[in-house]
């Protein structure tokens, strides 16, 4: 495992019990300002396990200004909110739909797709843009380090998930100051667009023979079980003792 070029490399130590001490180089410095699988970025991640709000709309402050207007918060709920009496520019109504309100956090993220093959321009004019428009799908870290606003997580629920002992979690210590351990949620992957203002580039990306350990991680996820004959099943096996 530990081979490779190292052009780039990000020197760091890692414990003995991980995952990254069997690779011959994690974290890389990026050569260039491309985004790309395995790429480190920050965007702006919602928290999950909060109940969504929806902006509602209920006219304009004065009739004659389109300018502002008076809106109320309630929580989502199983109907749809009516139509403001009198129309909002800024917030219009389409029917069907919600306008939903939901704190989220700056993370950083890692990307795992940059969303496929682009749709030839044909074949995109006069669609609505939802239907084509190009996004990243990235999975979110969580600082697991003790204290701050949020407590940190559990030192014996995070030592065992550096021994890979949860597909849906991976333990890493990122190239970013201010975080010493860090978690990776497979299980709250979810897309951002592709555009300039949904994420900022950070310096470092995975190093090749990383990104292929964390797409064997993926597919224990995804599929419910590792390759008998991969890496991260060795690895896994030897770090939580199995026979």
């Amino acid at each position: 495992m530990k081979s490779g070029n190292l052009r780039g490399a990000v020197t760091q130590k890692y414990p003995d019990d991980s995952l990254q001490n069997y690779c011959s180089n994690w974290w890389s410095h990026a050569q260039d300002q491309q985004v790309r699988r395995g790429r480190l970025l920050w965007a702006f991640v919602p928290h999950v396990d909060q109940h969504p709000y929806v902006l509602v709309p209920e006219g304009r402050s004065e009739p004659t200004e389109h300018s502002s207007a008076d809106y109320r918060l309630e929580p989502l709920q199983g109907t749809l909110p009516a139509a403001a009496k009198l129309p909002v520019a800024g917030l219009p109504y389409y029917a069907g739909e919600v306008r939903l309100v939901l704190r989220a956090k700056k993370r950083p993220v890692l990307v795992l797709s940059t969303g496929g093959a682009d749709v030839p321009k044909p074949l995109r004019t006069g669609a609505a843009r939802y239907q084509t428009n190009p996004t990243l799908l990235v999975a979110p870290y969580y600082g697991a380090d003790q204290g701050g606003s949020s407590g940190g997580w559990k030192p014996e629920f995070v030592a065992r998930i550096r021994r890979c002992e949860y597909p849906q979690y991976m333990w890493d210590h990122l190239p970013l100051s201010g975080r010493n351990e860090s978690i990776l949620r497979l299980d709250h992957l979810q897309p951002i667009g592709r555009h300039g203002e949904s994420y900022e580039l950070t310096d470092f990306e995975l190093h090749e023979e990383a990104l292929g350990l964390i797409d064997e991680y993926l597919l224990w996820f995804l599929m419910g079980g590792l390759p008998e004959e991969g890496i991260v099943n060795e690895i896994r096996r030897v770090l939580l003792g199995i026979a």
